[in-house]
């Protein structure tokens, strides 16, 4: 008797869970769910928006297309734009994470409070802040008569230098590593601290006890609990380069130069919107998917361990 009340509980209260959780789902459904089906299946078709002619069905004909060897030699071609995604994410994603990793340690080592707070308040303030926001305060540093001509010719002594921050295909790619990497360095420093708060004070002091080095501490210690962190921010870091899109299109509205910063995102709003290949672009979109589901599962399991040895 006792048994089945107890069921009768479980049931009810899953029924409740379940009523909590379905706007969720629904939600989920109807803006996460939804576009990546239909963006898979119009990916398939020559489906072009406002057009009164339906679509033709290609088969993998858009797929064929993005990968022709032929339509390489185009700096516009979606072979570019993986070649560019892959720098930027690259260039991008590495330092993030260790500059940010480096940063929460030695902001965490910090005996005074007031200090650390003031650090992390510091560090996390560009964050808040939208990329359309941060592109247009970099865009204005990065002006021939800017700040960061200024800065660089004192600091290497060479007056009246211009860097070609927007103009030059190498610097331009640079110019958009350094906005993303000013706008996320902070978001990713608090993410650390908090992964290393919960690492307990007391193998802290077993570690002092047995004479440990402060690199044997970072290394042996801090790093190995680290590592569930470790793994979120780099996933996280990751994803985030890969779907950048806002930073490029505001500096290429702005005059830059479009092939050197054509990441894929980018690429799918030009085809998309304003060329109006849906089909195409979706092709796109499928492919980053892919690219972004297959790196996660690689991190993933590459940094999969049982076992912490410190």
């Amino acid at each position: 008797m006792g048994t089945r009340k107890y069921r009768g509980i479980e049931r009810k209260q899953a029924r409740w869970g379940f009523v909590f959780v379905l706007p969720a789902m629904v939600f989920f459904s109807l803006f996460s769910f939804y576009p990546i089906i239909n963006a898979i299946y119009t990916s398939f078709f020559d489906k072009r928006a406002l057009s009164k002619l339906p679509p033709k069905f290609l088969g993998l004909g858009n797929y064929i297309r993005l990968f022709d060897p032929s339509r390489a030699a185009s700096d516009l071609s979606f072979l570019n734009s993986l070649k560019s995604t892959m720098v930027f994410t690259l260039g991008t994603f590495i330092p993030l994470l260790i500059v940010s990793l480096i940063l929460a340690v030695f902001i965490s080592n910090l005996s005074s409070t007031k200090t650390k707070k003031f650090l992390q308040i510091s560090y996390y303030c560009p964050a808040i802040l939208s990329s359309v926001v941060a592109a247009t305060i970099w865009m204005i540093i990065f002006d021939p008569r800017g700040l960061g001509n200024q800065w660089l010719n004192a600091l290497m002594n060479t007056p009246g230098v211009d860097r070609r921050w927007l103009v030059d295909p190498v610097m331009e790619q640079v110019s958009t590593m350094v906005i993303y990497f000013w706008k996320y360095i902070g978001y990713f420093v608090i993410l650390f601290i908090t992964g290393l708060a919960s690492i307990p004070p007391t193998i802290y002091e077993a570690s002092t006890i047995d004479g440990a080095t402060k690199n044997q501490v970072f290394w042996r210690i801090t790093l190995p609990l680290l590592k569930p962190t470790v793994v979120l921010v780099s996933v996280m870091a990751m994803l985030q380069c890969l779907k950048t899109f806002s930073t490029q299109y505001m500096l290429y509205s702005n005059g830059a130069p479009r092939a050197p910063i054509n990441v894929i995102t980018f690429n799918i709003y030009v085809t998309g919107i304003q060329q109006q290949y849906l089909g195409r672009a979706s092709a796109m979109s499928v492919v980053l998917f892919i690219m972004m589901l297959l790196l996660t599962l690689l991190q993933f399991k590459t940094t999969k361990s049982e076992n912490v040895e410190y």
